[in-house]
Formats: structure tokens, sequence, C-alpha cells
């Protein structure tokens, strides 16, 4: 059974990592993608993701887009809703973590890490409420992190970015819910994925995964689950919920 038949989805930075197992668990399950990577460097990969999504049925495009930049989502969404005629779903998955303690935390790295991580959910969100609100249906689901929820010492901006995505959900929530329009977090826990390969390979990998109760770390299709029941109908009466797939670790 393919619980997203006929449906569009957009998700951003989905070359690699968490945003690429999505739009794959998506296509699976028969939606329609259209994303986003930001850099040169991801473009190869970007293009081999199409190529995989096209091989399961499905409509896919890449586009080359920062979702951190207002007009440039502004862009996307426009340019998706002529290619794609409708959007359904859109996961705000773009996100960047620069760790520092506070003390020697820079100005610049704390708003590279703000308007990537929270400002983008905004940029995103804004466009993509039109055509839901007209469609009187749809559903956000915004990518958190367990840091959001608990704080971790050297990651004051990340944690600061991504709590602050949950109250951007619970808002959105609230304000859109009368029109059918679900909004949701997923709270990742520690993730193998290119960015977060220190957690396995490290010093400290033993110390990583001793707290997780669950005893290893995520997969991308764990996180991706999460997103294809929140993007289903099977979550059609959540919203304004965090979901905390990190196998325990907030507890």
């Amino acid at each position: 059974m393919k619980l997203l038949q006929g449906k569009v989805a957009v998700i951003t930075g989905a070359a690699r990592g968490i945003g690429e197992a999505v739009a794959l668990k998506f296509a699976e399950h028969g939606a329609n993608i259209a994303f986003t990577y930001i850099s040169d460097n991801s473009k190869e990969k970007a293009n081999v993701l199409v190529e995989k999504l096209t091989a399961l049925g499905v409509k896919s495009k890449a586009y080359q887009s920062n979702a951190a930049d207002f007009a440039a989502c502004e862009t996307f969404i426009n340019d998706a809703l002529t290619e794609f005629g409708q959007i359904d779903i859109c996961v705000n998955n773009a996100g960047i973590s620069k760790d520092n303690l506070l003390l020697r935390m820079t100005p610049e790295q704390w708003n590279d890490v703000i308007q990537i991580n929270l400002n983008s959910v905004f940029n995103m969100t804004k466009q993509v409420i039109k055509p839901m609100m007209k469609a009187k249906s749809g559903s956000i689901i915004n990518m958190s992190s367990v840091i959001g929820e608990m704080g971790n010492a050297g990651q004051t901006s990340y944690a600061a970015s991504k709590a602050g995505v949950i109250g951007f959900t619970k808002s959105v929530a609230k304000e859109l819910g009368s029109r059918n329009i679900r909004c949701n977090a997923v709270a990742p826990g520690f993730v193998e994925t290119d960015m977060t390969s220190y957690l396995k390979e490290g010093a400290n990998a033993d110390k990583y995964l001793s707290m997780i109760p669950l005893g290893r770390f995520a997969s991308g299709e764990d996180i991706a689950n999460t997103c294809l029941f929140l993007a289903s109908d099977m979550g059609c009466y959540i919203t304004g919920q965090t979901i905390s797939a990190c196998g325990g670790m907030n507890i």
C-alpha cells in the first residue's frame, strides 16, 4: 500500500543524509519529489538522487536553492508549483551545525546557524502555506533535534535554532489547523549521516552510544519512517507535536 500516492512533496537539503532518506521513502510510497540542494559540490549527488527517484516511478526534480534566502524560496516554490501543479507536503530539513563553546563563539557562527536552521523554516513555510490553504490540505514537517529539547554544552546556537523550530511548529499548527493544514516537528537523536560521522568514528563514540537506551545510532530511514507517518493520512489527527525519534535519549 502506497501511503502518498499522487502527492507532491518539497524537501530542502535532500542531496544527502536525512533529506535523501526522506525523499526516497516518500517516493517509495508514490509521492512526486521536488527537492533542493545548495552547493555546486552537491550537484552530482542531487542528479544521482533524481535518477533513484525516477527509477521508483515518480516525477522528481532537483533545484539548486538556498533555503536561508527568502527570495530563493519564493522562486523555488513558484517553479515547483509550475512544474508539479500542487504542493501537499513540505519537509524543512536543511540544516548545519557550527559547534563551539559560547565563550569562543563568534557572531558569524551564531548567525549562520540561526539563518540556515531556523530562518529557512520560516522562509519555506511562508511560501508553501499559500497553495496548501487554497487546497485546504497539507502537512508541514520541520526537522528539529533532540538537542533542541535537551540543550548541550558547546551547541548553544544549534540548540537555540532547533528549539525555535519547535515553538514555530506549535504556532503554525494553531494558526492553520482550521484549514486542515498540519504542522509537526521531528527531533532526531544521533543519526548516521555524513555530517555526524564523528559520532561513530571519534574518540567519544562509546560515550555517545551509551546515551541511547536503544543502544544504536539511528539510520536515515528511521527518521524517514517518522516523516512518512506524519506526512500520510496515518498521522491525520496529529498536529503541533514534536516526535522525538531519538532512541530514548531524552528520557
